[in-house]
């Protein structure tokens, strides 16, 4: 009995799951095809003539779902309504990144992280506690956390805030 040999798998042979794309309805092609005629649109009305539009959201009058859920207000929480502008963006740098990106009393700034490819975005930088770090280094960031504020004045380093 023939053995079969493995399929190849790649950006060649990815297809959507059978059944998942359906072909477009053609409207308005005769009676026989079920959309013929009307076309799926009834009999008069404002729907049925070309141009109508639907409000976007809209529930056939029923009260809808943006109306239906519970307003947050305020900006000091993540769920609540003026969504973005009030939020603060920090960039996490953990001090386990520090000890093995860093040599023995190097000094770590923003600059320097970037240029090992830590800080990338241009947010402020904040240094956080996860791992354990030996070495003596000088770290000029913008916030520090308490554990990881310890744990390198534990080592011999400074922490200095920009």
């Amino acid at each position: 009995m023939a053995r079969l040999e493995p399929e190849e798998i790649g950006l060649h042979s990815v297809r959507p799951k059978p059944g998942s794309r359906r072909p477009r309805k053609r409207v308005g092609r005769g009676e026989g095809s079920g959309m013929g005629k009307t076309s799926g649109r009834g009999h008069k009305g404002y729907g049925s003539r070309s141009g109508s539009k639907s409000k976007v959201g809209y529930e056939g009058g029923q009260n809808p779902i943006h109306m239906r859920m519970r307003k947050l207000r305020g900006p000091h929480m993540k769920k609540s309504m003026p969504f973005e502008p009030f939020r603060t963006h920090t960039q996490p740098i953990n001090v386990a990144e520090l000890e093995a990106r860093f040599v023995d009393g190097a000094e770590v700034s923003p600059e320097s992280l970037r240029a090992q490819g830590l800080a990338t975005r241009k947010h402020p930088v904040k240094v956080l506690g996860r791992g354990e770090v030996k070495k003596k280094l000088t770290v000029r960031a913008h916030a520090f956390s308490s554990t990881a504020r310890e744990k390198i004045e534990a080592a011999g380093g400074s922490c200095e805030v920009i």
